[in-house]
C-alpha cells in the first residue's frame, strides 16, 4: 500500500490531457447516448462520474500547487485556466446532463434508497441553474483566489527576523507581556496595510454574489446559498436561534474563564495579546520539532487509536501528500483536499510548531480518514458530503485523538495542559462561529452596505458574543478589522455555521467514545463511510448521536465539556 495509483479508467482515456478540445467529445457522447434500461442508466452515471472525478483531481492539483506557492505566476495561470476556460464550458453541459438524468424514463427504476440523496441534489441544482450566472461564477473563482495572493505575501519583522503571520503569532504565547504586545501590534499593523485592498475585493465579491442570487430569482444571496448548499435540514431562523442559545449558554462560561485568566495573570484588564499565553506562567507547549516530526507523531497517534488509521496517514507520507510548514508566499490556513481519482487526500497547513498546529493536523487527519473511507463509493457525487458531515469527521478526531496525545508530550503535566487548552478551544469555537455566521447573514441581507457599515456591523455582532473577552480600548481600528483574517468570508461564503453544528456532534461522538472506545470509534467510522448516500440526520444517527443544535442540547454538551475540564484539575 505504499505507492499511489489512480483508479483504472474504463470510460475516458487513461492519459486524457485536460483541454477543452479533448473534453468536448466525451461530454457530447454522454449527452447523446441512448439509454434503454435502468442498467444502462446506471452505467451512464458511472461513466459520467469517472469523467467528473478526473476533472476534480486535475483542478485539485492546480489549487494545491497554487496555494503552496502563491507567488508563482505560472501556477496561478494554470489555476485560472481551469477556472476561466474549462469550468464555464462544463457548467451548461452539466446542467443538460442533469436534465437528461431526471427526464429519463428509467430514473424511477433506480434503487431509490441508494440514489435518493443524489437525485434530490440534482433536482435542486436544476432548479438553481441560470445560464447568465456562469460568467459570474468564473469571475468569483478568479477574484476569490486574490485573497490568497494578498494574505500569502504578508510577513513581519520581529527582533530583526522575518516571520509569516502564523510564525509571528507564536510570540503571543510568550510569558513576557511586552513581547506579546509588540508581536500583536506588529501583526495588526501589517494586516491594516492591506485593509483597504481587501475591503475593495470584498465589496466586489458581495456585489457579484448578490447578482447571482437575483438572477436565480432570490431576494438575497443568503436565501440562495441555503438552497445551493443543500441545507434541507435547517433554516435561517434556526441559525438565529442557535446564535441566541450560544449567547445564553456558552458566552457566560467563557466570560467566567476570562475572569479567571485575568486573576491568574494578575492584570487589571485583558488585552488582545493576553489570550494565548498560558496562565501557568510556563512557556508555550512545543508538541513537535518541525514538519516531519509533526507528521511522524501524528501517524503514531492515529496508529494508537486504530492501526488502520495510522496506515492511511503513513501512506500519505510515503506519497508526499503533505505540505505542513509555514513559509512566505504560501497561502494561509489549512485544508484536506480529496483527490477524487486517487482516493487519497492532500493535507496543506501552516505549522509554526504550536499546539494549535497539532490540533490542525488531527483535524485535517479526520478529513483525510473520511476521504479514504469514501474512496470506493459507486459515484463521485456520493463522496461530496455536506460540511455538517465533513466537519463532524474532523472535529470528532480532534477529541478522539486526545487520549493518544502522549506521543507528542513526554511529560504528564504538558499532556494535561494540552488537553485543557483543547477543551477550552472547543467551547471558544462556538461563539466565534456564531459571530462569523451572523455577520454573513447581515452582509448578504444588506448587500448595499459599504465598508464602514460592514465594520460597524461586525463590531456589534462580535461584542454580542464577548469580542474575544478582551478590552479593545485604543484599538478600535484593529477591532473592526478582525473579520478580514477569516478566509471563509472571502473564499467559501456561508460555510461556517457547519463548524458549530459539527462541534456539538463531535462532543457527542467523543462522549460515546469515552464511554465505550471500541463501539464509539466503530459508529464514527461507519457514519463516515456512508459519504453522502443518506440524509444528514441518518448519518448522525449512524454515528450514535443526534442532529440537534437546540439550546438544551448545547447546554447538555457544554456541561459535559466543563466536567471533563474539571477532571483535568
Amino acid at each position: 500500500m505504499n505507492t499511489i495509483a489512480k483508479k483504472q479508467r474504463t470510460y475516458i482515456p487513461q492519459n486524457l490531457a485536460v483541454k477543452w478540445e479533448n473534453l468536448s467529445p466525451i461530454f457530447e457522447e454522454l449527452q447523446n447516448r441512448t439509454i434503454n434500461s435502468a442498467i444502462e442508466l446506471e452505467q451512464w452515471l458511472r461513466d459520467k462520474s469517472e469523467l467528473e472525478a478526473a476533472l476534480e483531481e486535475d483542478f485539485a492539483w492546480r489549487y494545491i500547487k497554487m496555494s503552496c506557492d502563491t507567488a508563482n505566476e505560472q501556477l496561478v495561470k494554470d489555476f485560472q485556466y481551469f477556472a476561466t476556460e474549462i469550468e464555464p464550458k462544463i457548467a451548461p453541459i452539466a446542467n443538460e446532463l442533469n436534465k437528461k438524468l431526471v427526464e429519463n424514463e428509467y430514473v424511477d427504476e433506480l434503487d431509490q434508497q441508494k440514489y435518493f440523496v443524489y437525485l434530490r441534489a440534482v433536482r435542486k441544482a436544476l432548479e438553481l441553474f441560470r445560464e447568465e450566472n456562469i460568467p459570474l461564477f468564473t469571475e468569483l473563482q478568479v477574484k476569490q483566489q486574490q485573497y490568497q495572493g494578498v494574505t500569502g505575501a504578508m510577513s513581519v519583522e520581529i527582533n530583526g527576523q522575518e516571520y509569516t503571520l502564523e510564525q509571528a503569532s507564536n510570540f503571543l504565547k510568550d510569558t513576557d507581556r511586552s513581547v506579546r504586545q509588540h508581536a500583536w501590534e506588529t501583526i495588526q499593523k501589517r494586516r491594516l496595510v492591506d485593509k483597504d485592498q481587501l475591503n475593495i475585493l470584498f465589496d466586489e465579491l458581495v456585489k457579484l454574489r448578490n447578482q447571482v442570487a437575483l438572477n436565480a430569482g432570490f431576494e438575497n444571496y443568503r436565501d440562495y446559498m441555503f438552497q445551493a448548499l443543500g441545507r434541507f435540514d435547517y433554516t435561517p431562523k434556526d441559525c438565529y436561534d442557535f446564535a441566541a442559545a450560544i449567547e445564553k449558554e456558552i458566552v457566560p462560561i467563557l466570560k467566567e474563564q476570562a475572569e479567571k485568566r485575568k486573576e491568574a495573570l494578575n492584570l487589571a484588564a485583558l488585552k488582545p495579546w493576553d489570550m494565548e499565553v498560558s496562565t501557568t506562567g510556563k512557556p508555550a507547549l512545543k508538541p513537535f520539532q518541525n514538519g516531519e516530526d509533526l507528521i511522524d507523531k501524528s501517524i503514531a497517534c492515529f496508529d494508537k487509536i486504530d492501526s488502520s488509521l495510522g496506515e492511511k496517514l503513513a501512506f500519505m507520507k510515503a506519497n508526499q501528500l503533505f505540505d505542513v510548514e509555514s513559509r512566505k508566499g504560501k497561502a494561509p490556513g489549512g485544508y484536506n483536499y480529496p483527490l477524487a481519482e486517487t482516493g487519497a487526500p492532500f493535507i496543506f497547513m501552516n505549522s509554526a510548531n504550536s499546539l494549535r498546529d497539532l490540533t490542525t493536523m488531527v483535524h485535517e487527519g479526520g478529513h483525510a480518514i473520511h476521504t479514504f473511507l469514501t474512496a470506493n463509493l459507486a459515484l463521485n457525487d456520493f463522496k461530496h458530503c455536506p460540511s455538517e458531515v465533513a466537519e463532524l469527521a474532523s472535529m470528532s478526531m480532534e477529541l478522539i485523538s486526545m487520549d493518544q496525545w502522549s506521543v507528542y508530550f513526554d511529560k504528564e503535566e504538558d499532556l494535561i495542559r494540552a488537553k485543557k487548552e483543547q477543551l477550552a478551544d472547543v467551547l471558544k469555537t462556538l461563539p466565534w462561529v456564531a459571530v462569523i455566521d451572523q455577520f454573513q447573514h447581515w452582509i448578504y441581507t444588506n448587500p448595499e452596505h459599504n465598508a464602514a457599515d460592514r465594520e460597524e456591523a461586525f463590531k456589534q455582532i462580535y461584542t454580542r458574543f464577548g469580542a474575544g473577552f478582551v478590552d479593545w480600548t485604543d484599538f478600535e481600528q484593529q477591532f473592526g478589522n478582525v473579520w478580514q483574517k477569516q478566509l471563509h468570508l472571502f473564499e467559501v461564503p456561508f460555510y461556517y455555521i457547519e463548524y458549530a453544528i459539527a462541534q456539538l456532534g463531535a462532543i457527542a461522538v467523543w462522549k460515546n467514545y469515552k464511554e465505550n472506545p471500541q463501539k464509539g470509534l466503530q459508529q464514527y467510522l461507519a457514519a463516515l463511510a456512508l459519504g453522502y448516500t443518506k440524509p444528514m440526520n441518518e448519518i448522525y444517527e449512524t454515528a450514535g448521536i443526534k442532529f440537534d443544535f437546540s439550546a438544551d442540547y448545547i447546554k447538555e454538551l457544554a456541561d459535559f465539556v466543563k466536567e471533563e475540564l474539571e477532571k483535568l484539575g
